[in-house]
């Protein structure tokens, strides 16, 4: 199995930028689809962003598109979320999660992810 550890959450000012890290140790990270996703206080944990093994395909939440970059780099086993011109609305705990996939398989439903960080929170201002 392999363990997901997050960082570089914060509290930042609306228009702000962060970038997530997770760190993968245990198995090959290359060997999962990974995707961010978010829970705020009192709602449900949603997705965010997805990423293929191969670092190829995307896909995005309506609400973070054009403003958030997913991205990983299989030889650190690292994956990065890139947040920018951040809204209050964006607040939330911030997880990595890994999941079983094709090589170019984009994974976007929560139930599919079997292995998931402890999270990081991103507190937004306005």
């Amino acid at each position: 199995q392999v363990q997901l550890v997050e960082s570089g959450g914060g509290l930042v000012q609306a228009g702000g930028s962060l970038r997530l890290s997770c760190t993968a140790s245990g198995r090959t990270f290359s060997r999962y689809s990974m995707g961010w996703f978010r829970q705020a206080p009192g709602k449900e944990r949603g997705f965010v962003a997805g990423m293929s093994r191969s670092g190829g395909s995307t896909r995005y939440a309506d609400s973070v598109k054009g403003r958030f970059t997913i991205s990983r780099d299989n030889a650190k086993d690292t994956g990065y979320l890139q947040m920018n011109s951040l809204k209050p609305e964006d607040t939330a705990v911030y997880y990595c999660a890994a999941a079983y996939a094709s090589v170019s398989g984009v994974v976007t439903t929560l139930e599919a992810y079997k292995y998931w960080g402890q999270g990081t929170q991103v507190t937004v201002s306005s």
